[in-house]
């Protein structure tokens, strides 16, 4: 059975489909940009402010769903510029413990109203 997740600190869906969704132990979370979820609007700045915002927004489903990074298993960042590269790593890491979950990263050449950055994630909940 699927089960959506949603938290009022992540931005809102904005098509026909789930911010999360569960399915038994694994949970699902779309990819997320830069959105402030107060507001709905991109965040200023460089790489760096785009990742962390867009870290914590899957910190915030994650939260909706009892989880937290610890349960991340999967991740995939999705940026405009392998040049971001470095930067965005630097703040992606801030938020995951040895050991840290797999990981696909790849170029893209546009990513929804401007984002520079995109990161979708599986979790697994072993309580």
């Amino acid at each position: 059975m699927r089960e959506a997740v949603s938290s009022p600190h992540a931005p809102q869906a904005v098509g026909p489909y789930s911010p999360a969704v569960r399915m038994g132990s694994l949970l699902f979370l779309s990819g997320q940009i830069p959105l402030d979820p107060a507001t709905g609007a991109m965040v200023e700045g460089d790489i760096a402010a785009q990742t962390r915002r867009v870290m914590d927004n899957l910190g915030a489903l994650l939260t909706a769903a009892g989880l937290s990074f610890e349960a991340v298993a999967r991740t995939t960042v999705y940026l405009t510029d392998m040049a971001d590269f470095p930067a965005m790593n630097a703040v992606y890491g801030t938020y995951f413990t040895a050991p840290a979950p797999a990981r696909a990263t790849v170029q893209v050449s546009a990513l929804p109203k401007g984002a520079q950055v995109e990161i979708d994630l599986i979790a697994v909940d072993r309580r």
